[in-house]
C-alpha cells in the first residue's frame, strides 16, 4: 500500500468525523527547533504538552528524526507512538497526506505537491515533501497524487460539499500563481468531493512576514458543523486584523446560508516581532474533545466558552500556543487527522 492508485470519486470527512489516530512531526531543526538550548526546550515542551493533549483522546504517532527519539521520549507521554523518518520541519498539517474516502469507504491518502509554502527562500522541503507518501505506506493507505501546490492548512471542509480557500495560497505566488482559478477548484473538488469553494481574498496580517504561509485558512475561519462557520474576530482598530476580520465576515456573509461566529481574538496586539496574529481558529478537533490555543490571555476563557457552545458534547482543552505562533503556527498546523475505518 501507499503506492499511488486509479482514483474512484473521493470525499474529505470532517474533522469532527471519528478519527483513528492523529499524526504529527518532532521538531527536530532549523528555525521551529530553535538556535538556543532555551529556543530548544521551548519547541519540545510545546509539540510534546500537544501530543500529550490528544493522546488522551486518541491514538498519535509522532514521525521523528532518528537521532532525536531518544530527546524526545523524554518529552512524550509513552502512550504516544514514536516512527523515525526523515524531516526537513514539523508542520504536519502541512507536510502530511489529507486523508479522504472513495465511494466505498476505503481510505485514500492525498499526496499535494509541497514546496515549502510557495517556495520561500528560508524553507528546505526535500524530505517534507516525502512525508505523504511515508504515511500513506506507514498507514497502509493508498495514494492518490495531485499537480496542485496546497497545504493542509489552507484547507477547510465541512463534510456536506463545501470548501473554505484562500486566494494568496492556492492562486497565491510560488504556489498555482499560472493556473486558471477553476482549474484549481475542479482539482480540489476533484480530490475532497467537494462542490461549493468559498475564497477568501488574504490571511491575517502576520502570516505574510518571513515564516508565515502567506494566507492559510486554518487561523481565519473553520466549520464547526455542516453550517456553522467560526471566524478570527480582530475587535481592536489599532491591529491592522482588524479591517481583515471585517472582509473576512463580508465575504462569508455573500457566501450565503451560514451561521457565523466571530470568535473574539486574544486581547493581546503586540510581541518583540510585531503585530500577533494569536487566533483561536486554529484549534484541532479530537475524538471527545477540543484541543484549543491558549495564549494566557483575558479571552482565552471566552474562547472556551464559545468553543464549548459550538461543540456542544466535547471537552474542551486548552493548550499554551504562543511558542508554537512564534515559529509560524499553532496547534491545527502541527496536527493531521486519520479518519476512522
Amino acid at each position: 500500500m501507499g503506492e499511488s492508485t486509479k482514483q474512484h470519486a473521493l470525499h474529505m470527512p470532517a474533522e469532527w468525523a471519528p478519527h483513528a489516530k492523529t499524526w504529527m512531526a518532532w521538531p527536530s531543526s532549523g528555525y521551529t527547533l530553535g538556535d538556543t538550548t532555551d529556543d530548544w526546550h521551548a519547541a519540545r515542551s510545546t509539540w510534546a504538552a500537544v501530543a500529550n493533549a490528544v493522546v488522551a483522546f486518541e491514538p498519535v504517532t509522532m514521525l521523528c528524526e532518528a537521532e532525536a527519539l531518544e530527546v524526545a521520549r523524554e518529552y512524550l507521554d509513552p502512550r504516544v507512538e514514536l516512527v523515525a523518518a526523515e524531516l526537513n520541519d514539523a508542520w504536519m498539517r502541512d507536510i502530511g497526506p489529507t486523508f479522504v474516502r472513495d465511494e466505498a469507504g476505503q481510505l485514500t491518502a492525498i499526496n499535494w505537491v509541497f514546496n515549502g509554502w510557495g517556495a520561500q527562500a528560508w524553507a528546505e522541503w526535500d524530505k517534507d515533501s516525502l512525508v505523504a507518501t511515508r504515511i500513506a505506506e506507514l498507514s497502509g493507505t493508498p495514494r492518490v497524487d495531485s499537480w496542485l501546490v496546497n497545504e493542509g492548512g489552507g484547507i477547510h471542509v465541512n463534510g456536506a460539499g463545501a470548501v473554505l480557500l484562500t486566494e494568496t495560497v492556492q492562486l497565491g505566488e510560488g504556489r498555482n500563481a499560472g493556473r486558471e482559478r477553476a482549474a484549481v477548484e475542479a482539482e480540489i473538488h476533484r480530490l475532497l468531493g467537494t462542490n461549493r469553494a468559498v475564497w477568501l481574498k488574504r490571511g491575517l496580517t502576520r502570516d505574510y512576514d518571513e515564516f508565515g504561509t502567506r494566507g492559510h485558512i486554518d487561523i481565519v475561519a473553520c466549520f464547526a458543523d455542516e453550517n456553522t462557520i467560526l471566524y478570527h474576530d480582530q475587535q481592536d482598530p489599532a491591529h491592522p486584523d482588524f479591517a481583515v476580520s471585517a472582509e473576512v465576515r463580508a465575504t462569508l456573509e455573500a457566501a450565503g446560508d451560514f451561521r457565523l461566529i466571530g470568535v473574539p481574538a486574544p486581547k493581546t496586539l503586540r510581541d518583540a516581532d510585531g503585530w500577533v496574529d494569536y487566533s483561536y481558529i486554529n484549534h484541532y478537533i479530537v475524538n471527545g474533545a477540543v484541543i484549543l490555543c491558549a495564549f494566557n490571555d483575558g479571552n482565552d476563557e471566552t474562547a472556551r466558552a464559545i468553543l464549548a457552545d459550538a461543540y456542544p458534547g466535547r471537552e474542551i482543552v486548552l493548550v499554551d500556543a504562543r511558542e508554537l505562533f512564534a515559529r509560524g503556527g499553532g496547534i491545527h498546523c502541527i496536527t493531521q487527522q486519520q479518519p476512522a475505518k
